[in-house]
């Protein structure tokens, strides 16, 4: 229903940041939330952060711990998240996507997702 492409990723050093962009397109009329997951080398899909699209509610996953911060764009169709104080523990292939539902946290609450983009955190 919703095309997103995500942007932004690339290599770091650990204490660097990063700004990840997600641009929607198509049917998002149905969206009510973007979030962000990741997914390391041979580890599950993870939840990052999200924000619900009208309130502009973020909420985040607790490996967090206010290192990151969720935004939006409502007339430009895009999310954004912010990035400091980068570990190399946040080496992933970051994925935005969108769900019908508030709050959801799991994979499976996610019905579209964009192709990631690789950010790599070097020690």
């Amino acid at each position: 229903q919703v095309q997103l492409v995500e942007s932004g990723g690339g290599l770091v050093q650990a204490g660097g940041s990063l700004r990840l962009s997600c641009a929607a397109s198509g049917r998002t009329f149905s969206t009510y939330t973007m979030g962000w997951f990741r997914q390391a080398p041979w580890k599950e899909r993870e939840f990052v952060a999200a924000i619900t699209w009208s309130g502009g509610d973020p909420y985040y996953a607790n490996f967090v711990k206010g290192r990151f911060t969720i935004s939006r764009d409502n007339a430009k169709n895009t999310v954004y998240l912010q990035m400091n104080s980068l570990i190399p523990e946040d080496t992933a292939v970051y994925y935005c996507a969108v769900s019908p539902r508030p709050f959801g946290r799991a994979v499976r609450d996610f019905l579209s997702w964009g192709p990631g983009t690789q950010v790599t955190v070097s020690s």
